[in-house]
């Protein structure tokens, strides 16, 4: 290798290798001369130039020199001297003053500038060019880079230009620090992809750095000018990878700010606390437990990641957009980094499989949750939630954020952290990544395997930044939500099937309950424990195979009688009515409490707790799922119930068509008003059941079912298909007036007043006879016990048929303008009535 030689004039170089005397004399004259002022190296100089080995006696004054390390390897030998060791770091706070320059001549200032520079581009510490006096490899944070600063005494012409160069030392530092950290396989397959394009790029950084290295041992023109010209565009392109790493690195919530500021104002905070009186081993207890939840709710523990890293990278693409340099470094990037994620969602929306193992992508599935929860569950979980958003975001707009399970932002920004991040190019798109996804997760659950789509070969590549890409997920999305409304409507017989159902739950529509009813009127007086549900299954039964024709009868034998556990009012009331009472922190419960918990003791009749369940296979159980048939239940219930009570009182006008109250009493004017009156309550009872009857069946339930199929028949997603489903029940229970809680209040004490009435048909009658045996109609002991509990009875449902009157026209009034039938046709009972009064 020739020795290093100050500049000459271009096209002076000889063409042969060897030097003339004089040059010869020159050179080594002007080495010698420089090695002369480098007081630290003499030793070692003098050796050299001897031509004699280390002896021991300068091993051992040089032994513990900090820049020496041991190396048997032959090829990184001649370096031990500048590598930067982890187990000897440079100690550059420690590091002796450095020779002065002033005293060599300019061109081998340039000289020894070069040879340093070469080294200090790959992050190796020079001669003139050193670490910073205040950089330590322990303290400092490797992913900063190292800092480099340049001799004090270095000429000004050329320590200006050094200046801008060396910060590529830095950039390389910090970049290569960043990829051999994010490398490991916690960071996963984004930051993985990152590091192999940013590794690429390195390569590119140190081809060019071995050529001027080949450029400088070869070349005699070659000057810092031209290395400058040369490591000009590098230092743009280094400087915007280095930023962006940075970034990265600290995108993290900072805890070190949050620790200071909370140790400051512990000694206020516990005061305060003590003021307070919240002092304490205790409070402290529940306060750590709070902050456990916090910590494994937040994102504090969640590295940057999948989603994360490509919002980072396109928001500084965004933000530089004017740079034409920044768009290209930052787009290849994107492109090269994203690759995996979008390798993800190919596999997700094209055949249903999430293989994600470091949770970098936006959709995230929940094992634990499996169809079979279908079969018990009331909230849908596994169409809600087996597969969803890391966001929480739903189709509908809502979120889910505040949510167990779903990370909250990062403090600097608001972004969340890892998957939960959703590209921006992708916002739009996410809903229906969802859905493809977990449509064909549908159809593989009913054992149809969905093959990857061939339109994209596995070859070809996509990006986020192609409109192929989102064309792609377009059709996959159609295809997936095409195949399961097949799946539904024809296969599995959806509409039949809703027919059937609606037929079975609501009376108005079931042929066979009038029979059942008839055939089961026995075992339903009993009390709901004491019913054997075997024999009303039975006698269902045997109703279906007589009555049941077409559907009814192809689907009877998903049909099902059982009992419920609480009353129809009791459980709409816990439903629609939120309380904080925490029982076991309550009092002694006084008589009135103890009282009212004997009456809610109190058995069930059959007729009252008896209820249909419908089963269904999947994937029928996603629509008519346990949360749909709990509706189906709830509307079947309220109009037994309301049908029970009209039987009865049925059953009271037929008992009052004998000989004790259609016979004439001429001696008896005082009974034949009481009579009167009880023969007028019953029928503006029967009336109020009818119209309310009439009302929940002709109005509500028939005009919003041929709603529904006319939604049927258009529909075009899945997900519209459940939704419609859905309100269509949710309708029929507000306009049936089962989600307010003081309609459910009012109409329910109506209809038990006039339940309890029907009850007492066999002691009005006993009560007639009494009255018309009594020789002295006088002196009847009878009378005023009969007076008291007519007056009673009317006292009670006027007062309830009043209220619940001026509840509906109120509710028709503001948010359910569809009572308003229901207004006309109370106020039409209460004028006919009050005029016959």
């Amino acid at each position: 290798m020739d020795p290093y030689t100050p500049r000459t004039r271009p096209g002076t170089r000889k063409k042969n290798i060897g030097l003339s005397q004089k040059e010869y004399t020159k050179i080594t004259g002007t080495i010698a001369s420089v090695r002369r002022h480098r007081q630290p190296l003499d030793g070692i100089d003098d050796g050299l130039d001897s031509g004699s080995h280390f002896s021991g006696d300068r091993y051992s004054k040089n032994h513990n020199d900090s820049s020496f390390i041991a190396e048997t390897s032959f090829v990184r030998a001649p370096l031990n001297s500048r590598v930067v060791s982890s187990s000897n770091p440079p100690k550059s706070k420690g590091k002796e003053k450095q020779e002065s320059l002033d005293r060599i001549p300019l061109d081998i200032q340039e000289a020894l500038v070069l040879e340093d520079l070469l080294f200090v581009l790959t992050g190796i510490e020079g001669t003139c060019i050193t670490c910073h006096p205040e950089y330590s490899a322990e303290d400092d944070d490797p992913l900063q880079g190292i800092r480099f600063v340049v001799n004090s005494s270095l000429d000004s012409s050329l320590s200006d230009l050094v200046e801008r160069i060396i910060p590529l030392g830095m950039y390389y530092t910090a970049i290569s620090a960043f990829v051999e950290h994010r490398s490991h396989l916690d960071y996963g397959l984004v930051n993985h992809a990152l590091c192999a394009a940013i590794r690429e790029m390195l390569r590119d950084y140190q081809t060019l750095l071995s050529q001027l290295e080949h450029a400088f041992n070869t070349s005699a023109s070659f000057s810092l000018q031209k290395l400058w010209f040369y490591v000009h565009p590098t230092v743009h392109t280094l400087s915007l990878i280095y930023q962006l790493i940075l970034e990265l690195a600290t995108a993290d919530d900072p805890g070190a700010d949050a620790s200071s500021s909370s140790s400051e104002e512990d000694d206020e905070e516990a005061a305060k606390n003590e003021a307070l009186g919240l002092g304490g081993a205790s409070l402290k207890a529940v306060l750590s437990e709070i902050n456990k939840g916090d910590i494994a709710g937040s994102s504090s523990g969640i590295s940057v990641k999948g989603g994360e890293v490509l919002t980072i990278i396109y928001e500084r693409m965004q933000n530089m957009s004017g740079d034409p340099t920044a768009s290209a470094i930052y787009g290849k990037l994107l492109k090269k980094a994203g690759k995996p994620y979008v390798e993800m969602l190919r596999d997700w929306v094209a055949s249903g499989r999430l293989m994600d193992p470091y949770e970098e992508l936006l959709v995230k599935e929940s094992k634990f949750i499996d169809r079979g929860t279908l079969e018990m569950d009331y909230t849908d979980e596994y169409w809600e939630r087996r597969y969803t958003l890391r966001d929480g975001s739903t189709s509908t707009g809502s979120s889910k954020r505040h949510q167990a399970g779903i990370p909250s932002p990062r403090s600097p920004g608001g972004r969340l952290p890892g998957g939960a991040c959703v590209p921006p190019l992708l916002e739009s798109w996410k809903h229906k990544i969802l859905l493809a996804g977990k449509y064909l997760n549908v159809i593989r659950e009913c054992g149809i395997e969905m093959p990857r789509d061939k339109a994209y070969g596995d070859d070809e590549e996509l990006s986020m930044d192609e409109e192929r890409f989102y064309k792609f997920i377009e059709d996959a999305y159609s295809h997936a939500n095409r195949t399961l409304l097949q799946l539904l409507l024809k296969d599995q017989q959806l509409i039949p099937r809703l027919r059937s159902l609606k037929r079975f739950f609501f009376l108005s529509q079931s042929s066979f309950f009038t029979n059942l009813l008839d055939l089961s009127a026995t075992e339903l007086r009993k009390s709901s424990k004491s019913a054997s549900v075997v024999k009303l299954q039975s006698l269902l039964d045997l109703a279906l195979n007589t009555d049941a024709v077409g559907e009814d009868a192809l689907f009877r034998e998903d049909i099902r009688v059982t009992m419920a556990d609480s009353g129809l009012y009791d459980f709409l009331m816990k439903v629609v009515t939120v309380t904080g009472a925490v029982k076991a922190e309550e009092g002694p419960a006084g008589p009135e409490e103890t009282k009212k918990e004997k009456e809610e003791k109190k058995p069930m009749q059959a007729i009252d707790a008896m209820m249909f369940d419908y089963q269904v296979k999947f994937p029928l159980s996603l629509v008519i799922s346990r949360k749909t048939i709990l509706r189906y239940q709830l509307l079947f219930r309220f109009l037994l119930h309301l049908k029970h009570v009209e039987q009865g009182l049925c059953s009271m006008w037929t008992e009052q068509m004998t000989t004790p109250w259609r016979c004439a009493v001429p001696k008896h004017p005082e009974f034949a008003g009481w009579r009167l009156r009880v023969c007028l309550l019953r029928a503006r009872m029967l009336a109020f059941i009818q119209q309310i009857l009439a009302f929940v069946t002709f109005e509500v339930l028939e005009p919003n079912w041929h709603a529904l199929e006319a939604k049927l028949d258009k529909v075009v997603t899945v997900d519209q298909l459940l939704r419609d489903h859905v309100d269509f029940l949710d309708t029929c229970l507000k306009e049936s007036m089962l989600t307010s809680s003081s309609l459910i209040r009012a109409c329910s004490k109506s209809i038990i007043a006039c339940q309890t009435f029907a009850f007492y048909s066999s002691s009005f009658t006993k009560s007639a006879n009494q009255a018309i045996a009594a020789d002295d109609p006088t002196n009847d002991p009878s009378k005023t016990k009969r007076w008291d509990i007519l007056n009673r009875f009317e006292a009670h449902f006027n007062h309830w048929f009043d209220s619940h009157l001026g509840h509906v026209q109120f509710n028709a009034s503001s948010d359910n303008v569809s009572l308003l039938p229901l207004v006309v046709r109370l106020n039409s009972i209460k004028s006919m009535y009050a005029t016959e009064s």
